[in-house]
């Protein structure tokens, strides 16, 4: 064995591509039953693999502290970037399409075809994937605790690719960083990116729960998000909240505009509606049109304004009351990991010679809508390439 890859999610797994394309022999260990258990997660609601846009506004959306790890910040020619994506899956015979906010996936949707697949050009290129393989040490070797007892592998470079701290019960567990930590690795703390806001709801939208908010926009700083979002019993969930979790989560105060079409006039207009004797509730569903909206403005709108102006201006900066984020047991993915400084340019950890890492692990975020699987992608094809070098520099 050339080369170890620990985790095999799409982090591992390219970086395991890569190496046997360089012609290493790659074990690839994993701790759940089966590789990629969070990537087909995932994509059970459809597999968004990338997005399609120019490429100074793709690489804004990422940030942290070892965001440079990607390999192409701040760079023209990305090393591994959308285009390459796109590039990569069709050449395993995915089709792709782009849908019309630029997100680009498998024609059918689903995760799984394109991983039966990205495996078995793995076997073909004599990849080895040992699976129930749980890393428990790092002294003298590389020990795991398998279904056969406890195991011990000395391969001559290592890619970690281990996840996060986000859907534990997936494999990204975390498990590993007292491992790290106790060898001198820099980590930053673990916090939920790409999660829900938990909201303590009256008993008024219980009506509305599983109910799809579309057509507003939420500003939380400089960001603004114009996907949709679902009211739940704990909270809010979705796209359109996931942008700009991170924000909010940071201590931003977020603010809902319920006509992000409209301008000030218009609205105005909407909200000269006479009363007349109608209730509150009646008469703001007839300015509004939308049960949803009407809701959300009667939970987080008061207390009431008296003038059309005043009504127009609530409407276009509502604030949107939460009770704190999702816990990282209900977050999509992770902020913090191992910090920028804790590694060298090629991926590699300082504290560990011949140790790269890859992916979740890794103290940057971005958003959903294709941008955290294309940073895995591209991580662990940086972190394949340099140990495949490291390994020809020390064998």
């Amino acid at each position: 064995m050339d080369a170890l890859v620990i985790g095999a999610g799409p982090a591992g797994l390219m970086a395991a591509e890569t190496l046997a394309e360089a012609g290493r022999h790659v074990v690839i260990t994993e701790a759940m039953p089966t590789p990629a258990r969070k990537f087909l997660m995932a994509g059970k609601s459809g597999l968004n693999l990338t997005k399609d846009e120019p490429f100074p506004d793709f690489i804004r959306r990422f940030s942290g502290g070892a965001r440079e790890a990607l390999g192409y910040w701040d760079t023209e020619e990305p090393d591994f970037g959308p285009n390459e994506v796109r590039d990569w899956a069709q050449g395993l015979g995915i089709e792709l399409f782009t849908g019309s906010t630029g997100r680009v996936f498998p024609v059918g949707m689903k995760a799984s075809p394109l991983l039966r697949l990205w495996l078995a050009r793995l076997r073909e290129a004599g990849v080895e994937l040992r699976t129930r393989w749980k890393w428990i040490g790092l002294e003298n070797g590389f020990h795991f605790s398998t279904f056969e007892g406890k195991r011990t592998l000395a391969p001559s470079v290592t890619v970690l690719a281990l996840g996060g701290a986000s859907w534990p019960r997936l494999g990204s567990d975390a498990s590993w960083t007292p491992m790290l930590e106790a060898s001198g690795v820099d980590l930053a703390r673990f916090q939920p990116a790409n999660m829900g806001l938990q909201v303590h709801w009256s008993a008024a939208m219980q009506r509305h729960f599983g109910s799809a908010v579309k057509g507003v926009a939420i500003h939380a700083g400089p960001q603004i998000a114009r996907g949709e979002w679902v009211i739940t019993s704990t909270g809010i969930e979705g796209g359109g909240v996931y942008e700009i979790a991170a924000q909010i989560r940071n201590g931003m105060e977020a603010k809902v505009d319920l006509f992000p079409d409209l301008d000030q006039t218009a609205v105005e207009q909407r909200f000269g509606k006479p009363k007349g004797k109608l209730s509150i509730g009646n008469w703001l569903r007839r300015v509004l049109g939308e049960p949803v909206k009407t809701a959300i403005l009667l939970e987080w709108g008061q207390p009431w304004p008296v003038k059309a102006s005043d009504w127009a201006k609530l409407a276009r900066a509502l604030p949107l009351r939460h009770d704190g984020t999702m816990g990282l047991d209900h977050a999509i993915s992770a902020a913090g990991g191992i910090t920028g400084s804790a590694m060298a340019p090629d991926l590699q950890l300082r504290a560990l010679p011949g140790v790269f890492v890859a992916g979740e692990m890794l103290d940057w975020e971005a958003p959903t809508g294709g941008y955290l699987i294309t940073g895995c992608l591209a991580t662990g094809r940086r972190a394949g390439l340099a140990a495949a070098l490291y390994h020809d520099k020390t064998g």
